[in-house]
C-alpha cells in the first residue's frame, strides 16, 4: 500500500484513514462523503455526514485528496470522543438520571446555595470565571441534563503545568469554548500540538482582528519555497482575486499565517488564518482554509473593509469570524506599512518537541493549560483549555447569555398541549421575565433537534408568546406578539397570514360587520383559524406534546441513538 506522510503526522495518510473508518464502522457509524471540492491545485476540501443522524457531519481540508479526507474522519471523531456533536442538545430524561450523562469519571457537585462548590475549579479559575462573585451554582447546570436536583456536572481537567487535576463544569465548557482546542491524531502528542495550533491560531486572528494590525507580507522567494502551495496562490490570482499572504506571527513569536482574498467583483475582503509550530504547515492551514468548503464562484458576498474600529473589535463580530470568517475587517489591515517586519520563523521537531514548543510559549505568556483526555473510542482525543486565551465567548455569557436558560422552561414547552390557562399564564409570565429575544428559535432554547416541517422547526419565542396568550385570551398581549409576528416576516405564508388576521379581528369592534371582507382578504382557512384561535378552540396550532421522553421526535431520537452509539453503557 501507498504510505503518503506529511508534516506534523505521526503515521501515513492512509494508515490514519484506515484506522479511522474501521473505528467508525465498529461504532456501527456510517460516513457517506457528501460532496468533494478542488477548486485550484492542492487545495481539497470535503464534507461528511453519518448515514443515520445527518445532524453528524464534518468538514476537512488539505493539500490533497487523502489530507483532507483524513482531516475530516479527525474532526469526526474528535467530536464523537468529546461529545461535541450533542453540546447543544437536551440527552432526554432517562439519560439525565442515568448512572452518568457525559462520561463515566464525571463529578456531580450538590447545588445547597448559591454559592460555588467548593471542590469546583481552583482558586485561579474561580476569580477567572466569576470576577464579580455574581455567578451563582444554578448557572452551571448543564443543558444537556437539565438535572439541576442532581448538581453541577463537572470534569476531570489535568493542568500542564503541575499535573494538577481540577474539575470543570461541563456548562463552562460549552458555554465559552464551543469547539475551539478539541482535536484527534494518531498519536497524543500530534493531537495535542493540533488543539494548542487551533487555540494560537483563533486567539491571535481575533487579536490582529480587533486592533486592525497590519501584518508584514510573506516575500515571493519565501513562497516559492513551497511549490504546491505557491501553484494555489497563482491559480486564486489568475482567477481575478487579490491574494495577500501575510506573516500574522507578530514578530515571530507565535506560530500564525495569513492569507487574504480580496475579490474586485464585490470589494469583498476575507482573512483566513492557520497554525502550526511549522511555518509550512501554517501556511497550507491558512490557504486550505480560505477555501474549505467553497467554490471559486462562491467566494463573492464577503463584507468591504470597513473604517469603524471599534465595530469590527466587537464581541459579535469576532463571533462572526470564530463561524465563518465572514465578518468585518477594518481598513488598518491593509495598509502598505506593516505593524511589525517580516519574520522567517519555523519550529520543526517530532510532534512531542513541538507540543513542548507550544507549551513552552503559553507558560511564558503566564496562561495554564488545562487537558482532558479521551481514549473510549479507540482514537487518542482530547479537549484543551487555555483560561483568558482560548474563549470564543465571554465569560460574561456565563450570566447573561448562559446555554442552559430553557432548562426551566423545557418541561413545559415540551408539554405544551396539555398546560392549562394557569400552566400557559407562568409559561408567558416566564418567557417576558426572561427577556428573551423574541428572535431565538425554541427548538435552541430547549434543546431540541427538530424534525423538518414541524412548527418546532420554526417556532420562535415571539410566536409562542402569542400562542400563550392567545390561549388564556389575553387580547392585549396577543395583539402586541402578533404584531411583532408581522415585523418578523418570516413565518410561513399561510401561518403569517393567519396571525395578521388575528391582528385584524382583535381590533375590529365588531368582527361580524366585516366577515365577507375579511374573508375575501385573508381566505376563509386563515380567517376560521384566527377566529379559533381567539375563541381557544385551536391551541398551539393542534402541536402533539413531545414531553421530555422526546419519543415522536423522528431527528432528535437518532441523535440520542448515536449518542447510544458512544456510550453504549447507557443503554
Amino acid at each position: 500500500m501507498t504510505a503518503s506522510f506529511i508534516p506534523g503526522k505521526d503515521a501515513s495518510l492512509e494508515a490514519s484513514i484506515q484506522k479511522l473508518q474501521a473505528q467508525l464502522a465498529q461504532l456501527d457509524f456510517h460516513i457517506i462523503e457528501q460532496s468533494w471540492l478542488n477548486p485550484v491545485a492542492n487545495v481539497w476540501s470535503v464534507h461528511i455526514r453519518d448515514r443515520d443522524c445527518p445532524l453528524l457531519f464534518t468538514n476537512g481540508k488539505g493539500a490533497s485528496q487523502k489530507a483532507a479526507l483524513a482531516s475530516a474522519l479527525g474532526e469526526f471523531f474528535e467530536r464523537l470522543s468529546t461529545n461535541y456533536f450533542w453540546a447543544d442538545y437536551y440527552l432526554g430524561e432517562s439519560i439525565a438520571q442515568a448512572a452518568f450523562v457525559h462520561y463515566p469519571q464525571e463529578r456531580w457537585l450538590p447545588i445547597t446555595d448559591d454559592q460555588l462548590p467548593v471542590e469546583l475549579l481552583n482558586p485561579e479559575l474561580k476569580a477567572f470565571y466569576n470576577p464579580e462573585k455574581s455567578l451563582t451554582a444554578r448557572m452551571l447546570v448543564d443543558t444537556n441534563s437539565g438535572n439541576s436536583q442532581r448538581g453541577i456536572c463537572a470534569l476531570p481537567f489535568t493542568r500542564q503545568a503541575d499535573g494538577m487535576v481540577t474539575w470543570i463544569p461541563v456548562n463552562i465548557i460549552g458555554n465559552l469554548y464551543v469547539s475551539n482546542g478539541m482535536s484527534a491524531g494518531n498519536t497524543a502528542t500530534e493531537a495535542r500540538t493540533q488543539a494548542l495550533s487551533e487555540i494560537f491560531e483563533r486567539s491571535i486572528k481575533f487579536r490582529i482582528i480587533a486592533e486592525g494590525i497590519c501584518l508584514p507580507e510573506v516575500p515571493a522567494a519565501v513562497i516559492a519555497r513551497y511549490p504546491k502551495i505557491q501553484a494555489g496562490i497563482a491559480e486564486l490570482r489568475a482567477a481575478g482575486f487579490g491574494i495577500l499572504v501575510k506573516d500574522a506571527s507578530l514578530g515571530g513569536k507565535y506560530p500564525v499565517m495569513c492569507v487574504t482574498l480580496l475579490n474586485p467583483k464585490d470589494q469583498g475582503c476575507y482573512a483566513s488564518f492557520g497554525a502550526h509550530p511549522r511555518f509550512e504547515v501554517a501556511l497550507e492551514r491558512a490557504l486550505t482554509e480560505l477555501l474549505q468548503g467553497r467554490a471559486l464562484e462562491k467566494l463573492d458576498g464577503f463584507s468591504a473593509p470597513d473604517f469603524d474600529l471599534e465595530e469590527v473589535a466587537a464581541t459579535h463580530n469576532l463571533e462572526t469570524h470564530f463561524i465563518d470568517s465572514s465578518g468585518l475587517i477594518h481598513w488598518d489591515f491593509l495598509r502598505a506599512d506593516p505593524d511589525f517586519e517580516f519574520n522567517d520563523w519555523n519550529f520543526e521537531g517530532n510532534t512531542q518537541e513541538e507540543f513542548a514548543h507550544l507549551c513552552q510559549q503559553l507558560h511564558q505568556d503566564s496562561f495554564n493549560i488545562y487537558i482532558m483526555d479521551y481514549e473510549h473510542l479507540g482514537v487518542y482525543s482530547c479537549r484543551i483549555l487555555v483560561p483568558g486565551l482560548s474563549e470564543i465567548y465571554t465569560v460574561d455569557d456565563l450570566e447573561w447569555d448562559n446555554n442552559n436558560t430553557g432548562n426551566d422552561l423545557r418541561p413545559a414547552i415540551l408539554n405544551l398541549a396539555e398546560l392549562d390557562e394557569a400552566g400557559c399564564t407562568e409559561l408567558l409570565d416566564t418567557l417576558e421575565d426572561l427577556s428573551l429575544d423574541n428572535i431565538q428559535p425554541i427548538a435552541a432554547l430547549i434543546g431540541l433537534a427538530p424534525d423538518a416541517n414541524s412548527l418546532w422547526a420554526d417556532l420562535r419565542v415571539g410566536e409562542l408568546k402569542a400562542l400563550l396568550a392567545l390561549a388564556i385570551g389575553d387580547q392585549s398581549r396577543s395583539l402586541e406578539a402578533c404584531q411583532w409576528i408581522q415585523y418578523f416576516d418570516q413565518l410561513p405564508a399561510e401561518r403569517a397570514r393567519t396571525y395578521r388576521c388575528v391582528e385584524t379581528l382583535l381590533q375590529l369592534e365588531s368582527n361580524e360587520a366585516y366577515l365577507a371582507h375579511l374573508q375575501l382578504i385573508y381566505g376563509a382557512s386563515s380567517l376560521a383559524n384566527a377566529q379559533a384561535l381567539i375563541k381557544g378552540e385551536l391551541r398551539f396550532w393542534n402541536l402533539a406534546s413531545p414531553d421530555l421522553s422526546l419519543a415522536t421526535c423522528v431527528l432528535h431520537q437518532s441523535l440520542l441513538t448515536a449518542y447510544q452509539k458512544v456510550h453504549p453503557e447507557l443503554k
